[in-house]
């Protein structure tokens, strides 16, 4: 069997469940594994289960009787290959190929409330997956294979000593008997849940630290895998919507004269802030959306600009009292050296994943259906029920694979503004946000200005280090009730705490500087801010004191000796001590960001055309365990380029209270020819895994910053290089 994705959009996790049951079959919740349950526990064992809304899931293995081998996580695939990673870390305990395996995403209304925490999270996001998934994904495969192996020997009289497990079948010792595991599933069911399972050693393993291909390209490329705007409901109908043109502006009125005399328009629906049309298809919504005639009321913000937010933040770096975040300083503050300060200055990103916002609902008295792609489903189905009033008993997320996300669908706004239309249709509805709404709707990566600064000693060595935060907060849009005045935006300060340098007296500090603007996470969300700011001051102290750059990151880490090993080895793959022809340089980043070490070397030619060529880019890797080498590179890759996308060319304007930005070709992205050759070097390790998604868009930015110094002999501390490296004042911020 092949693994399987959900292909189609009605197919009921339930259904699905029943049908592996249907003969007997054994199903192992992480809520029955020793380390959850007392002694004595019981697998879950029913020839005819409850509703999946009774059952157990997320991170479950189930073997029908049929042989046929699921694996239910919390986790989203969203081109990250979550699914595979996480099918070769439960196969390799279970004896299995990870290709025999069925993966798919729990949903809220599955799990029930005595299922683990690691399972009532459901979410996917900040590289976490394999790390919250490493010891439980591999204690299930675990105790499921020790349960069959405990059947086989009860049914054929002998003693489990003498059985083996391998690649889904029990056999004996002398090779005569030998079944498939799915002949055992009914009868493991009944075995007691074993109270020590015992992994194997990392010398065992067949499977992790090899490359395999992703175990969802098959659907994808024969187009059977199906996504949130996909999805085709019966009696569906088609929405779109447009959002207020400027930031907060209200709907006043509304003409829909010519848009409800196109044939194919149902109807035309508004709320405060935004307008939808219902129609037959999609093209013919769009046409009778483009057919309206709105008036709207202005907000106070409708003469808002950059330059005012840029004043705002700015000037609350300097007015608006600071929260500590880190404070080493001695007794004795005062530091004598020479002082060195900089200010950076980043925009506002926006996400533009290639899936665009959509979402279809079905509003009913007794009940909500919601199919979509999201990284949060049980946020999901909490906002769902505050829109409609319903309990969350009876609303039911239907969770497909996502086509980007980059951080937005860990929020719900776009979800609750269709529900708020769809609770005034009578039948299914799937909203879908065009591109330009899509930008203009966006929550975006928060703007900020940081003040950065260092007092070197005689040996041109940190004495002391300053490093003040100034943006909103994103935390505030996703805490309940809101991030308090006075407490600490973790997000906003991550990268900055947590360097991987031995620095001396640090103090680290953020100022909330809230706008307009709408925030929200976005793909390497803190570090990826603050590791640019870091890694950009480091190679300016390196400069001061007429250091090499990959050097004096070597002195400062004498306490990182993971570090140390990265930055050897990337200054060795990337021939850093090679010379390179006028208007070439070499950049240099070093990041501990979510769980994982990384180094990368970013080489570019800067042309008398004010062009900006990436020309070669050498990553090291130390992310602990590697699991799939193969998913590993492709992350590392395509998150580099993903930053780099973004540090040559993204940025978002306001004018007049208006996002000037629209689609592609005002928000331009990195074309194929512009991608540079990637060499990634993944160093083998034994520590747990780390993170790995938004590892390589931490290190893009500062490496091609410092690149760009290394070429020019010029510091740009503002993006998108682009537009401000060729600007007079580009380092005036």
């Amino acid at each position: 069997m092949s693994s399987l994705f959900v292909s189609k959009a009605d197919n009921a996790l339930g259904s699905l469940l029943r049908r592996h049951f249907l003969g007997g079959g054994i199903a192992l919740a992480f809520a029955a594994l020793p380390s959850a349950c007392g002694k004595g526990a019981l697998a879950q064992t029913n020839l005819n289960p409850p509703p999946s809304s009774d059952v157990t899931l997320g991170g479950v293995v189930r073997i029908g009787s049929d042989n046929q081998i699921s694996l239910i996580v919390p986790n989203v695939e969203m081109g990250q290959g979550i699914y595979t990673t996480e099918a070769i870390i439960i196969a390799e305990e279970l004896e299995v190929d990870p290709n025999d395996i069925t993966v798919l995403p729990a949903l809220p209304q599955d799990v029930s409330e005595f299922a683990p925490e690691f399972l009532k999270s459901l979410s996917t996001g900040g590289s976490r997956s394999v790390r919250k998934g490493w010891v439980p994904l591999r204690q299930a495969g675990a105790t499921a294979r020790l349960m069959l192996l405990a059947a086989a020997a009860t049914r054929w009289n002998t003693e489990q000593r003498f059985l083996v497990a391998e690649n889904g079948y029990i056999k004996d010792h002398t090779g005569q008997r030998c079944a498939k595991y799915g002949e055992f599933a009914a009868e493991a069911a009944r075995q007691n849940i074993p109270q020590v399972v015992p992994l194997k050693a990392a010398d065992d393993w067949k499977l992790i630290g090899k490359s395999f291909p992703r175990l969802d390209i098959p659907a994808k490329t024969n187009g059977t895998a199906v996504f949130g705007i996909d999805v085709r409901i019966p009696d569906m109908v088609i929405g779109t919507i447009m959002g207020p043109p400027s930031l907060g502006a209200k709907v006043r009125f509304i003409d829909d004269t010519l848009c409800k005399n196109i044939p194919g328009v149902l109807d035309v629906l508004k709320t405060d802030t935004a307008v939808a049309v219902i129609a037959k298809n999609y093209w013919t919504a769009k046409k009778g959306l483009g057919a309206l005639k709105v008036t709207w009321l202005e907000g106070k913000e409708a003469s808002l600009s950059s330059i005012d937010i840029r004043k705002t933040i700015r000037d609350a770096s300097l007015s608006v009292p600071e929260v500590i975040a880190r404070d080493e300083r001695a007794e004795d503050a005062s530091v004598e050296g020479r002082k060195l300060e900089a200010a950076y200055e980043l925009p506002f990103l926006s996400h533009t994943p290639m899936e665009p916002a959509n979402v279809t609902v079905h509003v009913r008295a007794d009940g909500c259906d919601v199919w979509m792609g999201t990284q949060v489903p049980t946020r999901a189905r909490a906002a769902v029920a505050q829109v409609t009033g319903l309990p969350q008993e009876k609303i039911a997320i239907h969770n497909h694979m996502i086509g980007g996300s980059f951080g937005r669908r860990l929020a719900t706004d776009f979800l609750e503004q269709a529900t708020h239309f769809a609770c005034q249709v009578s039948r299914p509805v799937k909203f879908i946000w065009s591109r330009e709404e899509d930008i203009r709707q966006d929550l975006f990566r928060p703007a900020y200005y940081d003040r950065i600064s260092a007092t070197l000693g005689q040996d041109g060595q940190p004495l002391s280090w300053q490093h003040h935060v100034s943006g909103p907060s994103v935390v505030d849009r996703f805490t309940p009730g809101g991030l308090p005045l006075g407490k600490l935006d973790s997000d906003a300060v991550a990268g900055a705490v947590d360097t991987p340098y031995d620095l001396p007296q640090m103090f680290v500090t953020w100022t909330r500087a809230e706008t307009p603007v709408p925030v929200g996470w976005w793909r390497g969300v803190g570090p990826a801010h603050n590791v640019y700011v870091v890694e950009s001051f480091i190679d300016e102290l390196a400069t001061a004191t007429d250091n090499d750059p990959l050097d004096y990151r070597l002195h400062l880490l004498r306490k990182n000796p993971r570090s140390v090993a990265l930055l050897k080895r990337v200054a060795q793959e990337s021939q850093w001590s090679k010379p390179l022809p006028s208007g070439t340089g070499r950049g240099v980043a070093l990041h501990n960001a979510f769980g994982t070490h990384c180094a990368v070397v970013t080489e570019v030619m800067v042309t008398d055309k004010k062009y900006i060529a990436i020309t070669k880019v050498t990553a090291v890797i130390d992310c602990g365990i590697a699991v799939n080498l193969d998913t590993i590179k492709a992350q590392i890759e395509g998150g580099l380029l993903f930053g780099f996308s973004a540090a040559l060319y993204s940025e978002i304007t306001i004018k007049n209270g208006r996002i000037e930005q629209s689609n592609f070709h005002n928000y331009p992205l990195m074309r194929i020819n512009e991608a540079p050759p990637i060499d990634v070097h993944i160093i083998k390790s034994t520590e747990n895994p780390g993170g790995i998604g938004e590892v390589g868009t931490t290190a893009a930015f500062p490496s091609l910053g410092n690149a760009l110094f290394n070429a020019t002999g010029t510091r740009c501390r503002r993006y998108p290089f682009s537009q401000y490296f060729f600007n007079e004042d580009k380092n005036t911020i």
